[in-house]
């Protein structure tokens, strides 16, 4: 496998309805031994929801991958002077991440994480999660899609009738993402 022995930065950012399916794929990358170096915007980190408590998510996510979280901008900021990752994904990315990603704002240690990160020409996988996707986003997006290093999880509407601009990344194909975009390749078809 490719991600056997590599060191995976995974940024989760405030997209809490996806947090369910995203940590079992974390533990899918582990269970290919990657070392993975767990990242949380402030809002994942902080917010309880309907979709869990912070606490347990945080809990959750240490056991898994055996590192304690990064979840500010002052721990986030060595990750690329150190070459902490081979490879970073940010699962979920919303609407508000991905923006600020493609106006080079960086606020919060999920985007310090990923500027650190790709100072070092590693690839960056981008997972999104965003209901404004086909609205105010959209512009964002395709300025990331036309990025050196940056790599999407194909993704599809999350439900055309009741949310008609929203977009939600596919799961099941984060682990052959990362394997395609460490080849720097895009995994096809983007669009499911």
């Amino acid at each position: 496998m490719k991600l056997k022995g590599k060191k995976v930065g995974f940024v989760l950012t405030g997209s809490f309805c996806t947090f369910e399916k995203t940590i079992d794929q974390i533990k899918r990358i582990k269970d290919n031994d990657a070392e993975i170096i767990p990242i949380m915007s402030y809002n994942a980190y902080n917010i309880d929801t309907r979709f869990g408590n912070s606490k347990d998510i945080i809990d959750n996510i240490e056991k898994i991958t055996g590192k304690e979280i990064i979840h500010t901008i002052e721990n986030a900021e060595p990750i690329g002077p150190k070459n902490m990752t081979d490879i970073m994904i940010v699962a979920p990315c919303t609407g508000n991440t991905i923006s600020k990603l493609a106006s080079g704002v960086v606020d919060t240690p999920a985007l310090m994480a990923v500027k650190s990160h790709l100072r070092n020409n590693h690839p960056l996988v981008i997972a999104i999660s965003t209901n404004d996707a086909l609205s105010s986003c959209a512009k964002n997006i395709g300025e990331l899609l036309n990025k050196n290093n940056v790599f999407f999880v194909p993704f599809r509407q999350d439900n055309p009738i009741t949310k008609p601009c929203s977009l939600v990344f596919d799961p099941e194909y984060i682990l052959s993402t990362l394997e395609y975009a460490l080849d720097r390749q895009q995994i096809q078809p983007i669009l499911l």
